[in-house]
């Protein structure tokens, strides 16, 4: 089992930058594919980015194709969400998801773990 936190969000102006966490508690970090989603008000949650336990294999959602980028520590048990150049249709919020064993998914529903939730927020 993995408890997963996130960090890292805010206000910030449009083309602007942050970079969120998800640290993870519990052993065997590796074994646990990795994926950023969101949810803004009134919409429903969508895929960000995922990578693998190794971090060799990464995927992306088109709309943050080219800004955002997903890395992860496992010596520090800690995936990454830098995001750049924020666009205001950004503001949402982010939750990191776990899913052992398995393939990168842009399925929420085969995530096993999910953090709480950090909020962002691009003004225009």
């Amino acid at each position: 089992q993995v408890q997963l936190v996130e960090s890292g969000g805010g206000l910030v102006q449009a083309g602007g930058s942050l970079r969120l966490s998800c640290a993870a508690s519990g052993r065997t970090f590796s074994s646990y594919a990795i994926g950023w989603f969101r949810q803004a008000p009134g919409k429903e949650r969508e895929f960000v980015a995922a990578i693998s336990g190794s971090g060799l294999s990464r995927s992306y959602a088109d709309s943050v194709k080219g800004r955002f980028t997903i890395s992860r520590d496992n010596a520090k048990s800690t995936v990454y969400l830098q995001m750049n150049s924020l666009k205001p249709e950004d503001t949402a919020v982010y939750y990191c998801a776990a899913r052992q064993y398995g393939n990168l998914s842009y399925r929420g529903d085969e995530y096993e773990y999910w953090g709480q939730g950090t909020q962002v927020t691009v003004s225009s």
